[in-house]
């Protein structure tokens, strides 16, 4: 009795064996098939292409701000919407340092709320060398909705790409559609499939 019982339970654990490395197999596969996954974009506000509104604001530390066609820099300048209660964005943050160091992106940070709390967010996170506007009116003009959200806009001051960003890839997803001309990378997926020739 004892021989059988031990054969039995060496049968389940092979047949467990064999189901981890099926199951292993097929999420492997599922991997592969999954397109990358680029900034969420809302169907409202300025699209990709569009001209950037013309907006003034001001800095927390008092300088003027003005965005939009004719005030733009030589370089894409990325606006990353940010609050203090907002978790993803306290990782985000350093995150969107790095990228626009590495694409060479002029980077300024807008937030919409408590100016005290604003001012120790730009100096929890050190945000002093970046321009930081306390402006619900950009928010607005973009119709950012949640938080963190990232509008990338052209030195020309045409809209590259706008998306809720809550990752690397998805910064990195917005410097891809202005290189490629595609609002987002489901855009560029989709016209992939559609005109195989264009990939």
């Amino acid at each position: 009795m004892l021989i059988v019982s031990q054969f039995l339970l060496w049968v389940v654990v092979a047949l467990l064996v064999i189901t981890v490395l099926a199951l292993a197999r097929q999420i492997g596969v599922l991997h592969e098939r999954i397109a990358p996954m680029g900034a969420l974009v809302a169907d409202s506000g300025p699209k990709a292409g569009d001209l950037s509104p013309h907006l003034h604001a001001r800095t927390l530390d008092g300088r003027p701000l003005a965005l939009g066609p004719g005030h733009m820099g030589p370089r894409p300048t990325l606006l990353l919407f940010v609050a203090p209660s907002c978790p993803v964005c306290k990782k985000l943050i350093p995150i969107a340092k790095a990228v626009a160091a590495s694409e060479d992106l002029e980077l300024i940070f807008i937030g919409d709320g408590d100016l005290d709390e604003q001012r120790k967010m730009v100096e929890r996170h050190g945000l002093s060398d970046y321009p930081f506007a306390n402006s619900p009116e950009i928010g607005l003009a973009f119709h950012v909705g949640k938080l963190p959200y990232g509008v990338l806009i052209r030195s020309d001051g045409v809209l590259a790409a706008k998306g809720l960003v809550n990752t690397r890839e998805h910064l990195e997803s917005l410097v891809v559609a202005k290189e490629t001309g595609f609002p987002s990378v489901q855009a560029y997926l989709r016209a992939s499939n559609t005109n195989p020739a264009a990939a």
